[in-house]
């Protein structure tokens, strides 16, 4: 008999998400460092949403099963074959149908494997102490790897957890206590108990641990930043204004419900630039360019507190959902912290960021479509920035299209009350709008969102179909320095000698970014000119990996060999994926570049996370092993 509830479309995962939904996981896991594995057993529990159900199907993806219980009794279950891209169904036999009013419990004893895509085991030399081996987890679409679970983000739930471990443990979580435990392994220490609570429902993707060598700093009334000691006090000082970034949010949306907000950051191998863990967002070493000129990340981490966190997307075909907002949240907090400049600023560095992505796609691909049919497709495929900047201009263009801010910006807050807590698609969240706007401003404004080509924005490949109009205030120096080098490239000279050559001293680091995106529109260079910049302005030395990275890629869309060095250096000290990725393609596609692309990638993977080696081999065209 149906119950009533609406089926849910969900293209990536292998669960039967419309029978049952899992309300709350307990994780009971011990840290093998030596066997690098996580293992003990999770308990489930289920709410059936329709009557008679006989069935379980969970998602698993190189997972361990070694029995399944429950009320103690065994079940019967078998894994399914494996999809390529999604993983293994865990079928679980149930010993009697269960009524929809009956809430059930299953207990699932496993552990993980070396082929799991979730956690990452750093050896002590690939971390900055040199001293301690490292645990941390990447879950989003790859939690079904770290524990059995409904893969999908439609499922909230909330989670506890039991970890014993040598070494300290963090998790998306409130840790509630720690205490000794007399369980050890051959070769390891006597272990930690660690105990967590996250009470506030979330999607299986927002479960995350990490364990190591881990000092805090406070640096807030309800922050710490977590790392190894020895990057605690360069990190202290570059996120001091963590607080600031929640109380803007806070202004724009509604109150920060998490209770904590701790950041981590990561060993150089973390793949992102940031994961918005709840209490405990994920943030990349790469920040750290001692001068707070990169900590906008810091700010978009927050901002998911909001967009993705309380309120998710109900699939990875509406991740924009998650992504554009968070964006559009940004922005408009360093809109409160730095002038509304700097937030049109940000979006022209970012709109040139989408530019690239859909050239790298085709202008045709389906992977450019801001809500796509990811039937049979692994999400990981589609990753880029087409949902963060495709998403948040068409946010933007929506704000100016029914009169700005001071209109926009109560449905914002609207929206979160309206959603929290909640998965939604993008049919939710446009009616809405509608619905908000209708209630709030009438007919006429219903008429202004009717102007909009939704099919075009949603539904069609490519750039937006509506050019933004960014304020440009910022911009203008960066692009009339550059078109001075532009202009000494078309006369044919080896160096540029007019007027304004010291201004790029005067440049924040983001100006440097975009005036070195300026000149790649020209690209390929003159060695020789490229010679004569380095020489200005000391570009190869430079430490900030916004500006290394866009100056190492002007150069080898030039194919200018004395760049390679640093290149192969970049790639192999951290794992971004921002940055490896397009580094190593071009490497790829230089002049004498393809093979030290793949040598230095095969020397170095067990450097890069799996996710980002995966897509590194797709990239450069190494067959998996």
């Amino acid at each position: 008999m149906c119950s009533g509830h609406p089926t849910i479309r969900e293209p990536n995962t292998l669960a039967n998400i419309n029978e049952v939904k899992v309300k709350h996981i307990h994780l009971d896991l011990t840290v093998d460092f030596v066997q690098r594995l996580l293992g003990g057993h999770a308990t489930l529990t289920f709410e059936p949403l329709q009557d008679q159900v006989e069935n379980v199907v969970l998602d698993t993806s190189f997972l361990n099963i070694d029995a399944v219980e429950m009320n103690s009794k065994p079940l019967d279950f078998h894994l399914a074959e494996r999809h390529p891209a999604f993983g293994s169904a865990l079928h679980i036999k149930l010993a009697e149908p269960i009524q929809q009013s009956s809430n059930f419990d299953i207990t699932i004893k496993y552990t993980t494997t070396d082929r799991c895509t979730a956690l990452q085991f750093l050896e002590p030399e690939q971390t900055v102490g040199k001293q301690f081996p490292y645990l941390f987890s990447q879950c989003q679409i790859h939690a079904r790897s770290f524990v059995p679970c409904q893969d999908s983000p439609s499922v909230k739930l909330t989670y506890s957890a039991s970890i014993a471990s040598p070494l300290p443990v963090l998790m998306s979580a409130i840790k509630t206590s720690e205490e000794p435990s007399a369980a050890s392994t051959a070769g390891q220490p006597c272990f930690t108990v660690y105990k967590f609570e996250q009470r506030t429902s979330i999607p299986s993707y927002l479960i995350a641990i990490v364990s190591g060598n881990l000092a805090g700093r406070e640096i807030g009334p309800r922050s710490t930043v977590w790392c190894e000691p020895e990057m605690v006090d360069a990190a202290a000082w570059e996120f001091a204004d963590t607080e600031k970034f929640i109380a803007a949010g806070e202004d724009i949306l509604t109150s920060y419900e998490w209770g904590r907000y701790d950041l981590l950051v990561l060993p150089p191998s973390f793949p992102y630039g940031g994961m918005e863990n709840p209490c405990l967002s994920f943030v990349t070493p790469t920040l750290l360019a001692g001068d707070r000129s990169l900590v906008a990340v810091v700010a978009h981490e927050i901002s998911h507190s909001w967009t993705g966190n309380l309120v998710t997307t109900k699939s990875w075909e509406h991740f924009w959902l998650n992504e554009g907002w968070t964006v559009f949240v940004e922005r408009k907090i360093l809109a409160r912290l730095q002038g509304e400049p700097q937030r049109h600023f940000s979006a022209i560095i970012g709109y040139k960021a989408l530019t690239d992505s859909v050239e790298l796609f085709g202008h045709d691909s389906p992977a450019t479509l801001l809500n796509p049919d990811l039937t049979g497709i692994d999400p990981d495929d589609y990753f880029s920035t087409v949902p963060y900047e495709k998403g948040f201009n068409l946010l933007f263009y929506i704000e100016q299209v029914v009169g700005g801010p001071e209109v926009f910006e109560p449905y914002m807050k609207a929206h979160i009350r309206r959603f929290a807590h909640t998965s939604i698609t993008t049919s939710d969240w446009k009616s809405y709008l509608y619905e908000y706007m209708q209630q709030q401003h009438g007919d006429d404004m219903v008429s202004k969102l009717d102007s909009i080509d939704w099919y075009q924005w949603l539904k069609c490949p490519g750039m937006p179909p509506v050019p933004p109009k960014f304020d440009t205030t910022l911009a203008e120096a960066c692009y009339s320095l550059a078109t001075c080098w532009k202009d000494a490239k078309d006369r044919g000279d080896s160096e540029y000698n007019g007027t304004g050559k010291e201004k790029f001293s005067e440049f924040t680091s983001l100006q440097k970014v975009m005036f070195l995106e300026s000149l790649m529109e020209a690209a390929p260079f003159p060695h020789e000119l490229l010679a004569s910049l380095d020489a200005c302005y000391q570009l190869t030395s430079v430490r900030n990996c916004e500006i290394r990275f866009r100056w190492q890629r002007l150069c080898l869309s030039s194919d200018y060999e004395p760049i390679y060095p640093s290149v192969c250096e970049l790639v192999t000290e951290q794992g971004r994926m921002k940055f490896v990725r397009p580094l190593y393609r071009y490497l790829n596609q230089a002049k004498n570049g393809s093979e030290l692309a793949k040598s230095t990638y095969l020397a170095n993977k067990s450097f890069y996370h799996p996710i980002a080696a995966m897509l590194i081999e797709k990239d450069i065209g190494i067959a998996p092993m």
